[in-house]
């Protein structure tokens, strides 16, 4: 990393770019008249990880093909083939893979931004790795103060490590927010706490979203502990956290935190963040996966006409992620001019 960079540059160079990008990409989607148009190429170079948090399902859904890694030239060809300005890169844990720094320099170049997901415990370690860009934002997992973390993470001293990771960072330069899943048993209090812990750390945003049941998800012990919201009470665990949204710099939408507090309704957009990981393109979305594809087309013909969200197919009765529904506030903005003001606030802030 180049330690004569201008900090404080870096840091504030990533929203006002992407904001630009995001502009000037969906204006020319509606010229060319497309309806359906990729916006986050979720870029998953391997699936092996160094914890078993509760709610993720990827070491157990793809425990065959934890060896497997896709090849830099792999995840370039990905990100040429679907097109979408933002790139995240998440796994398992990307900071396992070899040329990360690499992958990220290169998908730079090629002028996307990118969201590195991570759960930090590599981070202070893999930092000097990583090129010094205004288009690389860092999003560190942190579900809950030390105790919390570290019992939902299933490891003794994960919250530490990410801490230290983030504050390496944080003096470094790079963007860093961090995101934050909701449990059932999550506790409002803790969440204002730990966010005002984040800020003070130095964090540029935070990302929220309540935890999802899709079939891999579930702690690999077994346990009987119900952690997964239904809808209903997702939105009232929601509407009690919405004091501390006009408290704290959210990294999400106004349109999609007034989703999850019921007070709107959006329509899955999951077609907007398609996945590619070592199998292929997943479909049909970042959750389920009912099959691979081997190539994006291949994908978008095979998903295109299939009706994704609650009321359409069951698995998703409750499902409020922000993979396929912040894209939908996104896109519905367009629709209502207060809406549209909303976000071009919440984007130029």
């Amino acid at each position: 990393m180049n330690p004569a960079r201008n900090k404080h540059n870096l840091r504030m160079r990533f929203p006002l770019s992407l904001t630009r990008s995001l502009a000037g990409y969906l204006l020319r989607q509606k010229l060319r008249g497309r309806r359906r148009f990729p916006l986050v190429l979720m870029l998953e170079p391997l699936h092996a990880c160094n914890l078993s948090c509760v709610g993720c399902g990827r070491i157990r859904e793809y425990a065959s093909t934890l060896a497997m890694r896709m090849s830099p030239a792999e995840c370039l060809a990905a990100a040429d083939e679907c097109g979408a300005p933002v790139v995240s890169v998440c796994g398992g844990e990307p900071l396992l893979y070899a040329p990360i720094g690499q992958l990220v320099g290169d998908l730079i170049q090629r002028r996307k931004h990118v969201y590195l997901c991570t759960n930090g415990l590599l981070l202070e370690e893999k930092l000097r790795e990583l090129p010094a860009s205004g288009r690389l934002l860092l999003n560190v997992h942190l579900d809950g103060m030390e105790a919390t973390h570290d019992r939902l993470a299933g490891r003794d001293g994960a919250f530490a490590a990410a801490v230290r990771g983030i504050r390496a960072a944080v003096r470094a330069g790079v963007g860093v927010t961090i995101n934050t899943t909701v449990y059932r048993q999550s506790d409002v209090h803790e969440m204002a706490v730990l966010w005002e812990y984040a800020t003070e750390l130095g964090v540029r945003g935070l990302m929220v979203s309540p935890a999802f049941g899709f079939e891999a998800a579930g702690h690999p012990s077994g346990s009987a502990e119900r952690v997964f919201m239904t809808r209903p009470e997702a939105h009232e665990k929601f509407r009690r956290l919405r004091p501390l949204f006009r408290r704290f710099r959210l990294a999400a939408s106004p349109l999609y935190l007034d989703f999850l507090c019921g007070r709107r309704e959006l329509v899955c957009a999951a077609w907007a963040s398609p996945t590619r990981n070592v199998r292929g393109w997943r479909g049909p979305c970042y959750l389920i996966g009912d099959a691979h594809y081997a190539t994006y087309r291949e994908l978008v013909e095979a998903t295109d006409r299939v009706p994704m969200g609650p009321g359409h197919d069951p698995r998703c009765e409750h499902c409020l992620m922000h993979c396929g529904f912040e894209p939908a506030a996104v896109l519905s903005a367009n629709r209502r001019f207060r809406d549209m003001l909303a976000m071009a606030l919440w984007q130029m802030t």
